[in-house]
C-alpha cells in the first residue's frame, strides 16, 4: 500500500501546524495527560492481579502455572479487544471529533473496572465468575483501545509549533504514572491487609479506584474544547462532502475505509515498529512480577518495589526523548530504543535469574531506559504518518495491533516459553525477534519518508 500522505517527514525533525497560543491549550494537555493516566492505572491493575491473584480465585485447578496461564490469557482477551475500540473511536473520532470519544472510552473503563472489583470469585458463583471476568476483560480492552487515541490527539493536536513531540510525550507519561500508581496502591493493600484477607477482599480496593476515571471523563465532556486541526479538517470534508454530493455523487466519506484501501501498509509498518516496545513492557511489569515470585521465590512486595521505582525513572526519560526527536527527527530517537532492547534482550534475564533484587533493578531499569526512548516520540510520529480526516483511526490501528500481537499475548508467551524450555532465554529470543521486525518497518518507515 502507499504510504500516508504527510506534510512533515517523520526522518527529520517535524513542524506540526500552528495551535492556539493560549492557556487553554496547556489545561488540554494536562487533562489528556491525566486521561491517559487513570485510563492506564485501570488497565495496569488488572495485569497485577492476574499474576498475583485471580488465577486461584477464578480459574481453579491442580497446577499453579495453569491458573496462571489461565489468568494471563484473560490478561490477553483485553488486547485482543483493543483494535475493536480503536477500529470504532477512530471512525466516530475522524468524523465526529476528538472529545466525544475521549469521554466515553473513560466512561467504559471506569465502569468496567469497578466491575471487576465487585466481581464474586468462582467458590460463589461457579463458571459465571471466569465468564463474567473475560467480559469485562474485553470492556476494558474495548475502552483503552478507543482512549489512546483520543487522549493522544487532543495532546498532540494542541502543540504549539515544534513541540509535538513533548506534547505527544505528555500522554504517553499515562503509563508509567499508571504503573506507578497501581503497583503503589498494590502495595498499600497487600501492607495493610493479612495474607489471606488480601486475597479475600484487599485485591479489590485497586479496582475500585475506577470511579474516579467517571469524574475526569465529566471534566473534559465540560471544560475541554474541541481540537483546532480537527475542527478544520471537518470544514474541509464537508466542503467536499458538498462538492461531491453536488456533483451527483455519494457522500460520507469513511476514514476506516480510506485506511483500509489505501494506506494499510502504513499501519502494519507502524504496529510492526511498536510490537517490542509493548511486549518488553509488559514482561518487565507483569511476567517477570510471575516469575520472580512463582519460580526464583521472591518477595512480592520487594519486586513491586522495584517496578514502581524503575516506572518512576520514565517520567523523566520519556519527555526527553520525545524533545529530541522535535529537533533531530522521530524514527531516528525510535531506532536508537529498539536496538537498544535486541542488545540487552540476554543480559537482562542473566541479571534477573540471578535472583537478586538488586541485578533485578539494574536488568530492569536499562530495558525501561530503552522503552523510553520509543516511547517518547511515539505519540507525535504515530500522529504525522496520517493526515487529520483519517489521523484517529489510523493511529489507533497501529497502535492497537501492537498491543494485541505484542503486549496481549507477551506474559503468556513468556510462561509458555518457560514451561516448554526451562530457560529464560527463550524470553531474551522472543524479545530480539520482535525487536528485528521493529527495526525493518522503521528503515521502511524511513525509505518511504525520504522518498516523499
Amino acid at each position: 500500500m502507499d504510504p500516508a500522505p504527510t506534510s512533515t517527514s517523520p526522518l527529520s525533525a517535524p513542524a506540526p501546524a500552528q495551535a492556539p497560543a493560549d492557556p487553554h491549550r496547556r489545561k488540554v494537555a494536562t487533562a489528556a495527560a491525566l486521561a491517559s493516566a487513570v485510563e492506564w492505572y485501570d488497565y495496569f491493575v488488572f495485569g497485577i492481579a492476574a499474576a498475583l491473584v485471580l488465577g486461584d480465585l477464578y480459574f481453579p485447578s491442580g497446577s499453579s502455572s495453569a491458573g496462571v496461564l489461565a489468568a494471563f490469557a484473560t490478561f490477553a482477551v483485553g488486547f485482543l479487544a483493543r483494535p475493536v475500540g480503536g477500529i470504532i473511536a477512530g471512525h466516530l473520532g475522524d468524523k465526529r471529533g476528538r472529545k466525544p470519544m475521549l469521554v466515553l472510552a473513560l466512561t467504559l473503563m471506569g465502569l468496567s473496572t469497578t466491575g471487576i472489583g465487585l466481581l464474586p470469585t468462582y467458590d460463589t458463583v461457579g463458571i459465571a465468575a471466569p465468564v463474567l471476568l473475560v467480559a469485562l476483560r474485553v470492556l476494558q480492552g474495548i475502552a483503552v483501545g478507543a482512549q489512546w487515541g483520543g487522549a493522544m490527539l487532543m495532546a498532540t493536536e494542541y502543540a504549539p509549533e515544534g513541540k509535538r513531540g513533548l506534547y505527544g510525550s505528555l500522554v504517553q507519561l499515562g503509563v508509567p504514572i499508571g504503573v506507578v500508581t497501581a503497583n503503589t496502591v498494590f502495595l498499600v493493600a497487600g501492607a495493610v491487609t493479612s495474607e489471606s484477607t488480601f486475597e479475600s477482599w484487599g485485591w479489590r480496593v485497586p479496582f475500585m479506584v475506577g470511579l474516579l476515571v467517571l469524574v475526569l471523563a465529566w471534566y473534559i465532556h465540560t471544560r475541554v474544547e474541541e481540537t483546532p486541526e480537527f475542527r478544520e479538517a471537518e470544514r474541509a470534508l464537508a466542503e467536499k462532502e458538498k462538492s461531491h454530493k453536488a456533483a451527483g455523487g455519494e457522500g460520507g466519506n469513511s476514514p476506516l475505509r480510506t485506511i483500509l484501501r489505501h494506506h494499510l501498509g502504513t499501519v502494519f509498518l507502524a504496529g510492526g515498529s511498536f510490537a517490542v516496545n509493548t511486549a518488553t513492557f509488559y514482561i518487565i511489569i507483569t511476567g517477570v512480577l510471575d516469575y520472580t515470585t512463582r519460580e526464583l521465590d521472591m518477595k512480592r512486595s520487594a519486586v513491586l518495589t522495584v517496578s514502581l521505582c524503575v516506572s518512576l525513572t520514565q517520567l523523566a526519560l520519556i519527555p526527553a526523548s520525545a524533545a529530541l526527536s522535535d529537533r533531530i527527527g522521530r524514527l531516528r530517537i525510535y531506532a536508537i530504543g529498539a536496538a537498544g532492547l535486541a542488545v540487552w534482550a540476554v543480559p537482562m534475564f542473566l541479571l534477573i535469574d540471578t535472583g537478586s533484587l538488586l541485578w533485578l533493578a539494574v536488568g530492569t531499569f536499562v530495558t525501561s531506559c530503552f522503552l523510553s526512548v520509543m516511547y517518547g516520540p511515539q505519540a507525535a510520529l504515530f500522529a504525522e504518518l496520517f493526515t487529520a480526516e483519517m489521523r484517529y483511526t489510523g493511529a489507533s490501528l497501529g497502535y492497537q495491533i501492537a498491543a494485541v500481537f505484542g503486549g496481549g499475548l507477551a506474559p503468556f508467551v513468556m510462561v509458555l516459553l518457560l514451561e516448554a524450555t526451562g530457560t529464560s532465554m527463550a524470553v531474551s529470543a522472543y524479545i530480539i525477534g520482535l525487536a528485528v521486525i521493529a527495526l525493518i518497518s522503521i528503515k521502511v518507515l524511513a525509505e518511504r519518508a525520504r522518498s516523499r
